[in-house]
């Protein structure tokens, strides 16, 4: 770590300047906290402040953007996030901006999205151990043996997946369009790839026949219908808005089903007196800013991927430019692709 722990109780980053929260660190976030007040305690900002300034000067110097997912803590999202939104967009986004680096704030295969559509830019992950359950709940020799065991049958792939998993397929697809990307391709089966649940999901909103894999979000699987069910005795007239990598007992009793950017323009559409988003629970926090009218009741459910990425490792990952992310280029552009044909058929809000 380039943070070190000072007798005094201060931290210093490594181009000397300390990390205390002194009068001008307090002026140059109070923007910042006042955007989040209603979600980041009082007592935790003079933890969080200083660490925010040194990550803007760094970013100044690096001629870097730093890019979180909805799912990361409010500090990150709101603090130091140049651009924000779900694992599709953050690869949109990072593509479409002059940055010379990027630091993505997400899990692995997030950031392999990034370099897979931004081949020339640096990209960073401050946390290596960022992985996913989801994507590695597969791989591309998984991807062989099931067009072996299936020969002619086009793969259909999730976007939350690794670039190898991607190379493996014939197009991807997000939480919001993988019913459209399957019936695109006019044909009467389908492999979907990696999410059980959003592959059932698919497969009760089409007539095309979908072929499942076993892999599981650890985040969304953990939600069950008695749950919710609960939730409508103990808060009455609460809407309940859930992902589709949810399991079905869980989709049968939500009022509402979409991909992260569809949960999102759901609440900002209809403005729930309460409402209870069946995702990972840092979304609720991130919401909520935006919504102070809105009571969000919160299932905590956390993603432990997602929580390794801290601003003390958002700082560091600048300073020393440290774990860039590598993808051989003929595997990047056999997943780039599977991407580009999922983008033919309509550009859809990722998962």
């Amino acid at each position: 770590m380039s943070i070190t722990r000072l007798d005094s109780g201060s931290s210093t980053a490594t181009d000397g300047v300390p990390l205390v929260y002194t009068p001008a660190v307090a002026a140059a976030t109070a923007d910042v906290y006042e955007r989040v007040r209603a979600v980041v305690p009082e007592v935790e900002w003079p933890v969080h402040a200083p660490y925010i300034d040194a990550i803007e000067r760094w970013k100044r110097s690096r001629g870097a953007v730093v890019l979180a997912h909805n799912y990361q803590t409010p500090e990150i999202f709101h603090g130091v996030a140049d651009l924000s939104g779900d694992s599709l967009a953050l690869a949109q986004q990072a593509a479409e901006t002059d940055a010379e680096v990027i630091v993505m704030c997400g899990v692995h295969f997030m950031a392999e999205t990034a370099k897979m559509l931004s081949p020339e830019k640096t990209v960073l992950i401050p946390d290596l151990e960022a992985g996913c359950s989801l994507a590695a709940s597969i791989s591309g020799a998984d991807v062989r043996r099931l067009r072996e065991r299936h020969p002619g049958v086009p793969v259909v792939t999730y976007v939350n997946t690794s670039v190898e998993v991607k190379a493996e397929s014939d197009i991807c697809c997000t939480s919001s369009n993988a019913v459209e990307v399957v019936e695109s391709l006019g044909v009467d089966r389908v492999i979907f790839l990696p999410d059980e649940f959003l592959g059932r999901y698919v497969a009760d909103n089409t007539d095309v026949e979908v072929i499942l894999w076993q892999g599981h979000c650890e985040v969304h699987e953990r939600f069950t219908g008695d749950e919710l069910r609960d939730y409508r005795k103990t808060y009455p007239g609460i809407q309940i808005f859930a992902h589709p990598e949810c399991p079905p007992d869980v989709l049968s009793e939500a009022d509402y089903v979409g991909s992260t950017a569809g949960l999102i323009r759901h609440v900002d559409a209809t403005r729930p007196e309460r409402v209870v988003l069946v995702t990972e629970c840092s979304m609720s926090d991130n919401v909520a800013v935006a919504h102070p009218d809105v009571e969000f009741i919160r299932p905590c459910n956390l993603c432990p991927h997602m929580k390794q990425i801290t601003l003390p490792k958002i700082l560091t990952a600048l300073e020393r430019l440290q774990h860039e992310v590598t993808i051989d280029p003929d595997v990047a552009g056999r997943g780039r692709r599977a991407v580009e044909r999922m983008l033919e058929v309509g550009r859809g809000a990722g998962g």
